[in-house]
């Protein structure tokens, strides 16, 4: 029997404040947000939508993107203290991954199969923004200074390109990741004239699932920047977007105005949820 694709309907009801984002799924399937209840707090939502509060980030922080290693680490953009902070598989033992006082604000983070992350850094004031690299021992390394504002980033399921947005310029650029994980070649992969962008997901064919700020939806783009679908996520505010369920199959996207998860399906995994199979 087919099923519908492409259509959202809402996840949870209340508990998250209008800084809702993350988010990203473990394996067993659970949705893990940030700013449930205040800034600091992280949530844990199972597939059926109970969200509970699963830990609180230091005081002095506030949560932004999420990322799983294949172990099951979770490491969170903390854009108020300028870490990038990580969370222990087993013991949930929180520590600051990596620092650097140079950061704006870390914003959303992408992970490369051998674990590297790369971390988007907006300045909202000037409409700026960098983009730094952090290898598995947590060094930070500036890749690039000189861009607009940076929000959205995701690794190519062959991981050989890095995509990132930048929001106030409605621009995505795809840059080719070398051989020891430094970023060259900087090209335009998309651009828009209206609205703006937040998170950005592949799914295991390397289309580009981007949410639409202002505009209230989600973008599918094709490996060669087709815009294959456009998904209302019934709220003008989607921040971000991950891939779970039982299949992979599920999209699960932060909405701001409504300040809640939706879902959706889609017709092909999430990269990152068959990655760490």
């Amino acid at each position: 029997m087919s099923e519908t694709l492409y259509v959202a309907t809402p996840l949870t009801q209340g508990d998250f404040t209008a800084g809702i984002e993350g988010p990203a799924c473990d394996r067993d399937g659970n949705i893990y947000c940030v700013s449930f209840r205040d800034k600091r707090g992280i949530a844990k939502v199972t597939p059926d939508g109970k969200a509970e509060l699963y830990l609180q980030v230091p005081e002095k922080s506030a949560g932004n993107g999420i990322r799983f290693d294949r172990a099951g680490n979770m490491f969170i953009a903390d854009y108020t203290d300028h870490n990038v902070l990580r969370v222990d598989a087993r013991t949930k033992a929180l520590s600051v991954f990596a620092h650097n006082d140079k950061m704006n604000q870390p914003n959303d983070l992408a992970i490369a199969a051998n674990g590297t992350l790369y971390a988007s850094d907006p300045n909202w004031g000037n409409s700026t923004g960098q983009l730094w690299r952090v290898t598995k021992d947590g060094t930070t390394i500036l890749e690039a200074s000189d861009m607009g504002t940076t929000n959205g980033i995701e690794v190519s399921p062959d991981g050989k390109t890095l995509y990132v947005n930048e929001s106030v310029q409605r621009t995505i650029w795809a840059f080719e990741i070398a051989r020891d994980g430094a970023l060259k070649n900087k090209r335009l992969f998309k651009k828009f004239d209206d609205f703006g962008f937040d998170g950005m997901r592949c799914d295991i064919d390397g289309n580009l699932y981007a949410t639409r700020h202002g505009k209230g939806t989600v973008v599918k783009l094709s490996p060669r920047a087709e815009v294959l679908q456009e998904i209302d996520v019934l709220g003008e505010h989607p921040t971000n977007i991950c891939f779970g369920g039982k299949d992979g199959r599920t999209a699960y996207v932060t909405e701001a105005k409504q300040m809640r998860l939706v879902q959706f399906r889609v017709d092909r995994p999430g990269l990152e949820w068959q990655r760490w199979r």
